[in-house]
C-alpha cells in the first residue's frame, strides 16, 4: 500500500470515528440529559420518558422493548414537534431524577406541552402497548358538537369543559386546545364553532364554561372570567374544575392516589346510590376544605371494592359506609348517618391525627362510662388490632432505590 493510500485510509477511519461520535444512531429512545432535556420538552407536544438505572434488572429488561417502540413511533409520527420517546439514566442524571421525584425503576412518565402529567404509565410493558398508548395520547382531546342539542346528551357523571368559538383558527381556541391536551384525562372537552355556538356568546367574544357532574354533585355551571389567551391562568382554572376535592377511586388510579402519600377518607357506596355521593361531597366542601392538604377525600364503588369492606367486617349489604385507610390500618366511621351531624367527620379525622383511633382499637374507649362495681375478679383487658390497610402495598416507598417489579 502506497503512502498516499495509507494516509487516505487513516483519514477515512478518523472521519468515521468523528462521524459516529457526533452523529450517534437515531434508533431507539432519545437519550436525555441536562443539556438537551428542556429543549426537548419545550419543542414537543408529547414526551414519553423511561427513567431507568443501569444496575436495575427490570430496567434492563424494559430497555429494548421501549427502544423498539420508540422506533415504531418515529415511523408513525415523523413530523417534528409531535412526539419524542426518551430515556434518562438516573444514576448519571441525578438532578433530573430528583426534579421528577423518581423513587423506583423503571418509571415511565408523560410530559405534555412541557408539563408533567400526574399519572405515570402503568399499562402493559410491550412494544405494541407503548405504540397504542402514544397514538391514544395524540388523539384530539376535544369533541366538536354541531348544535346545542348535542350538549343535552352529555354524561352527567362527568366533569365537562365546553368552549364556544367563532372559528377554529382563533388564538383563543389554540390556547383552549393546549389546556385540553394537558387535562383530557380529568375532564371531557367539547367545542362548537360558528352557527353551532353563536347563540351562547357575542360575536368575537368566545367563552368557556364548566359543567359539573350534576348526577353526583350539587355544583353549578360556571363561566371562565379570566383571559382566554393566558395559558397559565386558564390552565389553573380548568384544573381546579376538573380535579375535584372529592375524587373517585378505581382499580386504575388506586396506585396513583396512594403515591400522593395522604391517608384516604373513603365513602363506600352502592353504585346506584348517587344521593350519598352528592351529600358526602357537599359536607366535605362545607366542613373539611381546610383538610385537603392532609387527606384524600374519595368515593368508591362498594361492590367493586369488596375486599376493603371484608377487612372492615362489612359487605355490600352494609353500604353506604365511611372509613379511613391510613396505609397502616383501616378505621370505620361508626354510623353513616352521623355524617350529617356538623363536626362529626372532622372529629373522626382529628381522632386519626391524635392517635385516638388506633389507641382505642387496642385498649377500648379513652373515657369509659360509669365504672361498674363488682366483687368479681376482673378479666384482663382484651387488646384488639385494627384491620390492616387495603392499600398499604401500593403506598409510596421512601427508598429511592426500590425496584418497581412491573410485569414485563
Amino acid at each position: 500500500m502506497s503512502l498516499f493510500d495509507r494516509r487516505r485510509s487513516t483519514f477515512f477511519t478518523l472521519f468515521m470515528i468523528f462521524y459516529v461520535f457526533y452523529n450517534p444512531t437515531d434508533s431507539g429512545a432519545v437519550q436525555l440529559n441536562s443539556q438537551n432535556l428542556d429543549m426537548t420538552l419545550a419543542s414537543n407536544e408529547l414526551v414519553f420518558i423511561n427513567f431507568y438505572a443501569e444496575w436495575c434488572r427490570f430496567s434492563n429488561l424494559l430497555q429494548p422493548i421501549f427502544d423498539g417502540a420508540a422506533d415504531k413511533v418515529k415511523e408513525l409520527f415523523p413530523e417534528a414537534g409531535k412526539v419524542v420517546m426518551g430515556k434518562v439514566d438516573c444514576d448519571h442524571e441525578s438532578s433530573i431524577a430528583a426534579r421528577y421525584h423518581i423513587t423506583k425503576y423503571p418509571t415511565l412518565k408523560i410530559i405534555r406541552n412541557g408539563q408533567p402529567t400526574k399519572r405515570e404509565y402503568r399499562g402493559q410493558r410491550s412494544t405494541e402497548a407503548f405504540v397504542e398508548f402514544v397514538k391514544k395520547q395524540l388523539e384530539d382531546p376535544i369533541k366538536e358538537f354541531q348544535s346545542l342539542k348535542d350538549l343535552q346528551n352529555l354524561d352527567t357523571k362527568k366533569r365537562i369543559i365546553i368552549g364556544y368559538f367563532d372559528r377554529r383558527d382563533q388564538p383563543e381556541y389554540s390556547m383552549f386546545r393546549r389546556v385540553a391536551t394537558n387535562l383530557k384525562e380529568d375532564c371531557q372537552f367539547h367545542v362548537g364553532f360558528g352557527e353551532a355556538s353563536q347563540a351562547m356568546h357575542p360575536p368575537g367574544q368566545p367563552i368557556i364554561v364548566f359543567r359539573p357532574d350534576v348526577a353526583v354533585s350539587h355544583e353549578n355551571d360556571e363561566t371562565y372570567q379570566g383571559t382566554l389567551t393566558n395559558f397559565d391562568e386558564l390552565n389553573v382554572w380548568v384544573q381546579q374544575k376538573c380535579v375535584p376535592l372529592v375524587r373517585e377511586i378505581t382499580f386504575e388510579n388506586a396506585e396513583e392516589l396512594t403515591e400522593e402519600g395522604l391517608p384516604f377518607l373513603i365513602l363506600f357506596h352502592n353504585p346506584k346510590d348517587l344521593d350519598s355521593i352528592k351529600d358526602f361531597k357537599a359536607i366535605i366542601e362545607k366542613e373539611l376544605l381546610s383538610e385537603k392538604q392532609n387527606v384524600n377525600f374519595l368515593t368508591a364503588d362498594g361492590e367493586r371494592f369488596a375486599h376493603p369492606l371484608h377487612h372492615l367486617g362489612k359487605s355490600a349489604g352494609d353500604l353506604p359506609l365511611i372509613a379511613i385507610d391510613s396505609f397502616r390500618h383501616m378505621y370505620l366511621f361508626p354510623k353513616f348517618k352521623d355524617m350529617y351531624t356538623p363536626g362529626k367527620l372532622k372529629q373522626f379525622l382529628e381522632d386519626l391525627y391524635s392517635g385516638k383511633l388506633h389507641r382505642e382499637y387496642h385498649y377500648g374507649p379513652d373515657t369509659p362510662s360509669e365504672p361498674v362495681v363488682s366483687n368479681d375478679i376482673q378479666a384482663p383487658v382484651q387488646v384488639t388490632k385494627p384491620p390492616e390497610s387495603t392499600f398499604k402495598k401500593l403506598a409510596p416507598s421512601k427508598n429511592r432505590y426500590t425496584l418497581l417489579r412491573d410485569e414485563l
